[in-house]
């Protein structure tokens, strides 16, 4: 009985090591218009996203008058025209506050009905893949640096040393 406690902390121990030593990666939340501004009319939603890359993963979080306005995700005919005749997603939940996940790489378009996206109250944003991870520079030979300093430098040195010690600390209590 005692054994096996010590084996499953041993695991969990190791199984900790290995997800602090994968990279973080984290989805943005966009308010969408910005934090003081939020959905709302005379607002040029085309000058707010430029500039802005959004990524699979990321979410745009909609705040509006929730009794006047909604949240439509519509085809680019529709976004063009302002028709909010055949919505492809009602993203209206009635609180106002309306959070989109961007869970495809494509396009997205999202008007506000109710007359309301001829005063401007119209996204389009494109999502695609996050960029992948910077490469590591090359080992430079005249440097001096040797292979085991790089294992310093990266993420592995903590989480191994963390381990490491769980591991030592079951074998004890084992023996």
């Amino acid at each position: 009985m005692e054994r096996s406690k010590a084996m499953m902390m041993a695991m969990a121990a190791v199984g900790l090591a290995l997800v602090l030593m994968v990279p973080q990666a984290d989805a943005t939340r966009y308010i969408v218009g910005g934090g003081g501004i939020g959905w709302t009319t005379n607002v040029n939603y085309t000058v707010w996203a430029r500039g802005k890359h959004f990524y699979n993963g990321d979410w745009l979080y909609f705040v509006y008058d929730r009794n006047q306005m909604n949240v439509l995700e519509v085809n680019k005919t529709d976004y063009e025209s302002c028709n909010a005749d055949h919505p492809l997603h009602n993203w209206t939940t009635g609180a106002g506050r309306d959070v989109v996940p961007l869970n495809v790489t494509r396009h997205y378009y999202f008007i506000s009905g109710k007359g309301f996206c001829y005063g401007g109250m119209k996204l389009a944003v494109r999502v695609e893949n996050p960029p992948p991870p910077p490469k590591a520079a090359p080992l430079n030979e005249k440097s001096g640096s040797s292979p085991s300093s790089i294992v310093y430098r990266g993420q592995l040195v903590l989480p191994a040393a963390f381990a490491i010690a769980a591991l030592w600390d079951t074998f004890v209590r084992i023996w």
